[in-house]
């Protein structure tokens, strides 16, 4: 696709910058109402996400896409995400593979989020994040003011190598344990998480079985079967329309008190 194109694909959405926690990046905005974070998948703001970001829009939202990786608008192919996948684990702001850390870039989102809720008010915000940003939303609910938050097939600490390693990286949450902590009494204060994924998704490994033991009643899990090993964006190239209305019902409840 041409810069025009890409171009194209965002288009009634706002740009600006945004720096906080050491790091500054673009933000596209879109929308009114309640507001919601939305972070992309790999290899970045592609059609797809953009197309699921319009539609929270048009239900009542105001959105904010922060771009993390990749150029915005430009479509999915195996080569641009093997590129975008490439810099995501080597970049400082990540916490790819390691356990019991959550990455730092969560710094830059809890912040986006307070900034957009002291903008707005109301009774908080929502956020979801997809792939290697699926549990960043996990991460940002240690803000009393995350009240919707949305993992779609959370996928970090990407499960590299064999054996013990491989089962501890598939089931942890990239979360410090001092988070996971908040995370678990914010849960039993009565807020809920809604998490997507495809059953046989080896990228989100065993989180949604850690995601139970924490969080107990409070998760809500919509896990839909694979029709392929390639199954994966719920929302965005594998799109299931019934997960989409789901997650927008999920924003309506929580954000339109």
């Amino acid at each position: 696709m041409t810069q025009t194109e890409n171009d194209a694909v965002l288009h009634g959405w706002v740009r600006s910058s945004f720096e906080a926690a050491g790091f500054a990046r673009d933000v596209y905005r879109r929308g009114s109402g309640p507001g919601v974070i939305i972070v992309h998948e790999i290899p970045g703001i592609t059609p797809k996400v953009a197309a699921f970001a319009n539609d929270v829009v048009e239900a009542g939202f105001t959105v904010l896409m922060p771009s993390l990786v990749g150029e915005p608008g430009r479509a999915m192919s195996n080569g641009y995400a093997l590129q975008s996948m490439v810099k995501v684990c080597v970049a400082r702001e990540f916490s790819t593979m390691a356990l019991h850390q959550t990455s730092p870039i969560i710094g830059f989102l809890r912040a986006l989020a307070r900034n957009l809720h002291n903008e707005l008010g109301g009774p908080g915000v929502g956020a979801l994040g997809m792939c290697f940003s699926g549990g960043f939303a996990l991460g940002m609910m240690v803000d009393d003011i995350m009240i919707a938050p949305v993992l779609s097939q959370p996928s970090m600490p990407f499960a590299m190598g064999v054996g013990k390693r491989k089962a501890q990286r598939a089931a942890d949450l990239n979360l410090s344990p001092d988070d996971v902590l908040t995370v678990a009494r914010r849960a039993a204060e009565g807020c809920q998480v809604l998490g997507l994924r495809f059953t046989g998704d080896a990228l989100v490994g065993t989180r949604f079985d850690t995601l139970r033991q924490l969080l107990g009643d409070a998760f809500i899990a919509v896990e839909l079967p694979s029709a392929t090993k390639r199954d994966h964006s719920v929302l965005t190239e594998q799109r299931d329309e019934p997960s989409v209305a789901q997650v927008l019902q999920f924003f309506r409840d929580k954000l339109h008190p």
